[in-house]
């Protein structure tokens, strides 16, 4: 976190790396560190890319020389057997011929839809009637799986339809916790459940999905179909884990311009490290499961063995105190570049899960539908310098900022159109506060409904604190779907 020491200073990106110094000094009495691995890496000022050289195999080919024929008596018993044998290929080949033509012939179609009577049903037809007996069985997997998520600030539960390609919320109407439980599943969230509740929907919707309870199977998806109303006047309202919960009240006169933060102010900025020393920062979105920046991980720091995180901890030198948490996957964006630095986020999973307690919270994703305003305040918090080409600091550090409107931010004088609509813009025009080095991939976070949100993740910037040089962050709003993916996909 950076105020502007008012020199000029070179073009800077946020990349976490530190110029000097990269070994914190042990404080006296602290345990030794964990030993290296068997060829450490030693991070450089900036990101280092190991060169990849294809070789030829050098292996000499031996070709063994082929042996002179030899003479063949053919018996008419030689003939014979080799007659039969040829009949017997040419008869093969007819049947898997046949077979082959027959099955082109006899394609089989289907489809999954939502049934008026609340259930998934399958229509299965063939080029012929007599055809289908060799038609491969349908089950359950085939079908699409639905999609789910929530939306606004009030988590309301929507599930997709295919038939309509739209999203419908879901009636509160005989809505019990075990639905709840799977719909979080479905989201990612492992073995993770909140609370649901019945709220007033203020989306407008016209039509709603609906549980049918004299549907036999207990599949949350197969008891729901379309209604045009809601008996209760009500909709699932899901969180699926209790997220956005600090222990404190106010905060506004503290932390604006840059102070130190104290414990349970920020639960879930983590501190991302290589072999002992703070690389970059994280967020904490469930107990597994951290958002950071994809350009903390380029190669060769992309192997999750050469991090641990550490969370509930506001000084550095202490973490030789306390346990680490190791990753076990470091997973970047696909759309990632590493020149524009669009696409700016990653995620790590850890070992172990985290224990939460009040040091030790996770942020809420944005969920699609939240309206911010231009100009929303927002919070960043970090370890990084604390002035432009500095060290990094001890403590943790927090500032207030406002967002810039991308329009603003990519005026000529600005960012001139380098900001994507992965990107979001945040800081002051006229400097004096921002991230900074050792910040990347930290939190910059709102208060919406009482909740905290996560609305990115620290990226880069022009120097620290420059006029018209504002913070840049990726846009975690934009990300949410593939964060849920992945989480998804590596539970």
């Amino acid at each position: 976190m950076a105020l502007n020491s008012g020199s000029p200073a070179p073009y800077y990106e946020n990349h976490g790396y530190q110029p000097a110094n990269f070994y914190p000094p042990q404080p006296p009495g602290a345990p030794s560190a964990p030993p290296a691995y068997a060829t450490p890496y030693y991070l450089s000022p900036v990101p280092e890319y190991v060169p990849r050289v294809l070789t030829q195999d050098s292996t000499p080919v031996i070709r063994p020389q082929p042996k002179p024929p030899s003479p063949t008596v053919c018996s008419s018993k030689a003939k014979k057997a080799l007659s039969i044998t040829f009949t017997v290929v040419a008869v093969l080949s007819g049947v898997v011929l046949a077979a082959v033509l027959l099955w082109k012939f006899c394609e089989c179609r289907g489809s999954w839809t939502l049934s008026a009577g609340g259930s998934w049903s399958h229509s299965l037809w063939c080029g012929a009637v007599w055809c289908c007996v060799v038609c491969p069985s349908r089950t359950h997997e085939d079908s699409p799986s639905p999609t789910v998520r929530l939306y606004g600030p009030d988590f309301i539960l929507q599930v997709f339809s295919a038939h309509r390609k739209s999203w419908h919320p879901v009636c509160w109407d005989d809505w019990s916790e075990s639905y709840g439980r799977a719909a979080c599943r479905d989201m990612g969230y492992k073995q993770s459940f909140y609370s649901s509740q019945g709220v007033v929907d203020n989306s407008t919707a016209t039509s709603f999905m609906k549980l049918n309870t004299s549907a036999g199977n207990i599949d949350l998806y197969k008891r729901l179909f379309h209604s045009d109303s809601c008996s209760l006047k009500r909709v699932v309202s899901l969180r699926c884990i209790e997220c956005g919960v600090t222990t404190k009240v106010t905060r506004e006169s503290r932390i604006v311009g840059g102070k130190n933060a104290s414990l349970g102010d920020w639960p879930w900025q983590v501190s991302l490290n290589v072999q002992g020393a703070h690389v970059c920062g994280g967020s904490i979105i469930t107990p597994e499961w951290i958002v950071t920046a994809a350009h903390c991980v380029e190669e060769p720091l992309s192997n999750p063995r050469y991090w641990t995180a550490f969370a509930g901890i506001l000084k550095r030198s202490l973490m030789f105190y306390e346990y680490g948490y190791q990753v076990a996957k470091v997973i970047s964006h696909p759309n990632y570049d590493s020149k524009t630095k669009n696409n700016d986020v990653a995620l790590m999973k850890l070992q172990t899960p985290l224990t939460f307690n009040d040091r030790i919270r996770p942020v809420c994703l944005p969920n699609p539908g939240m309206m911010l305003e231009p100009t929303q305040t927002c919070w960043i918090s970090g370890w990084g310098a604390t002035q432009e080409k500095g060290k990094t600091s001890d403590e943790l550090n927090a500032a207030q900022v406002p967002l810039i409107e991308p329009w603003r931010c990519n005026k000529s004088y600005i960012y001139n159109n380098l900001i994507t609509p992965a990107m979001i813009c945040a800081g002051y025009l006229q400097g004096y506060v921002d991230s900074c080095q050792g910040d990347s991939g930290g939190p910059l976070v709102t208060l919406k409904n009482s909740v905290w949100w996560l609305i990115g993740d620290t990226s880069w910037g022009s120097g620290c604190a420059q006029a018209n040089r504002p913070g840049v962050y990726g846009n975690v709003t934009v990300f949410t779907d593939w964060i849920y993916q992945q989480m998804r996909a590596n539970s």
